[in-house]
């Protein structure tokens, strides 16, 4: 199968856009707003702004459509790292292999224990992450860490979907995830151009393709919610935004599915990694940028940030354009447990999730622990059908609210937990009088101790 990345067709774009003028961004924004998404020469204009009015109207197209189709709720997850055992030796990597540092696989009684942890945070949506390493992290291993992660209940919550980050792997792999009931398998494809890939990874992940083609992989095996992401500050990044939307109009075409999730983490130092800046770093700003175009690119997929980022900025890019955040993250195998292990990266944001609650509705967002979708079969085709036309709203708001709602009751400090109640009762007048009725009621089944309704 032939590669879908074209390097000469994004280096002609990047070139034909670079003298772009107002009115050809002007025009971008008024074709962002249809929310049909964005052709690639019109996402090569965007990426080549740079002027401050043009830049502030692009954040502001940006909070706009996302505002139109999700709404101003932002969907909370924690990751869970069940291993760091790898043997590939990637350049800019914490767990590579020749970082000669403790190693650390959970017992499955330790993943339970993490889990605990996690869901008495009041999480309800955990992420797992392993190293890629065939006899310390096989594929049965994978399965027993899920199955584990879903058995594990405390008195007052439990995790209800578990989304997956595992090194590529063959469609057997992939359909044994998709029966062991995960949410979505995301892969980063780290960089899009591939001599900078060849020359960052050694190992089985030095297999260029291989990375490209997981997730068609994972399609032909069943799952129908993949994740994309790039690591930003290994090459250029207006090359492997370009890129990055290439792949996911592969993907449409192939399986009409898109992404269901982008990821947009910097690069970040770790542990005996030796840069200390990355060979493109890119700036708080351009960050903001991505994510803005993103946003307008492909307006039905959510954006996910990870707590890699500094409290200041993860809430700058929530109001234009992140749809899914951690908090209150560790990136190390235990550590909610509080075992000083080998993190893959550093983090941030190390702020409760109390407090980031406090700072979301400070903002005017909506907290949500929601899971809906995937509990009734809104996956896949099914969910893009209601995304793309802005009407998936219309269930992630009361939902939403019914897991804040849960959130408040059984883990909130008693500030945050006041000011939560007031949020929800103004909250509640936005909704459709048919809803209201509908949702009035299970919130106060939900108030009185009964958990998990849905809308």
């Amino acid at each position: 199968m032939p590669y879908f990345i074209d390097d000469k067709k994004i280096r002609r774009i990047l070139r034909r856009t670079k003298r772009a003028t107002k009115t050809d961004a002007k025009k971008v924004f008024e074709r962002a707003m249809e929310k049909s998404g964005l052709e690639l020469e019109e996402v090569g204009v965007l990426l080549n702004i740079s002027d401050r009015g043009l830049m502030n109207e692009l954040f502001d197209s940006a909070r706009q459509v996302k505002n139109e189709i999700y709404g101003n709720r932002l969907v909370l997850f924690a990751p869970l790292y069940a291993s760091n055992h790898c043997i590939n030796n990637c350049t800019y990597c914490g767990f590579r292999s020749k970082n000669k540092v403790k190693r650390k696989k959970l017992t499955i009684d330790e993943v339970k224990e993490e889990t605990k942890k996690i869901i008495e945070m009041g999480h309800k949506r955990v992420l797992i992450e392993f190293g890629e390493h065939p006899i310390e992290n096989p594929i049965g291993y994978v399965i027993d860490v899920i199955n584990a992660i879903y058995c594990t209940k405390t008195e007052k919550g439990e995790v209800r979907r578990v989304n997956v980050n595992i090194a590529a792997t063959d469609k057997n792999d992939y359909a044994l995830l998709n029966q062991a009931g995960i949410g979505t398998y995301q892969l980063f494809q780290e960089t899009y151009h591939e001599p900078t890939y060849n020359i960052l990874h050694s190992g089985p992940k030095s297999n260029y393709r291989r990375q490209l083609f997981a997730h068609h992989e994972a399609f032909s095996a069943g799952i129908d919610d993949v994740g994309l992401g790039v690591l930003y500050g290994l090459y250029d990044y207006r090359y492997e935004v370009l890129a990055l939307l290439m792949h996911a109009n592969e993907l449409e075409r192939n399986f009409n599915v898109g992404p269901h999730t982008i990821s947009v983490p910097r690069w970040k130092p770790a542990e005996s990694v030796k840069w200390r800046r990355a060979p493109y770093s890119i700036s708080e700003r351009e960050l903001l940028k991505i994510i803005a175009i993103i946003r307008l690119a492909l307006p039905y997929t959510g954006i996910i940030m990870s707590t890699r980022e500094s409290h200041e900025t993860r809430l700058r890019a929530f109001g234009i354009g992140v749809s899914q955040t951690s908090a209150a993250s560790r990136t190390s195998p235990g550590g909610y447990s509080n075992r000083h292990i080998l993190e893959q990266f550093s983090i941030s944001d190390r702020c409760s999730l109390d407090d980031t609650i406090k700072s979301m509705m400070l903002l005017g967002m909506i907290p949500s622990f929601c899971t809906a979708c995937y509990r009734v079969g809104r996956t896949g085709e099914t969910f893009m059908s209601l995304a793309k036309p802005g009407d998936i709203h219309e269930f992630c708001l009361p939902n939403a609210l019914l897991t804040f709602q849960e959130y408040l009751s059984d883990y909130a400090g008693d500030a945050v937990r006041e000011m939560g109640e007031e949020y929800i009762k103004e909250l509640v007048d936005t909704l459709d009088l048919k809803v209201k009725r509908a949702f009035l009621k299970k919130l106060e089944r939900v108030r009185n101790g009964e958990r998990d309704l849905l809308l």
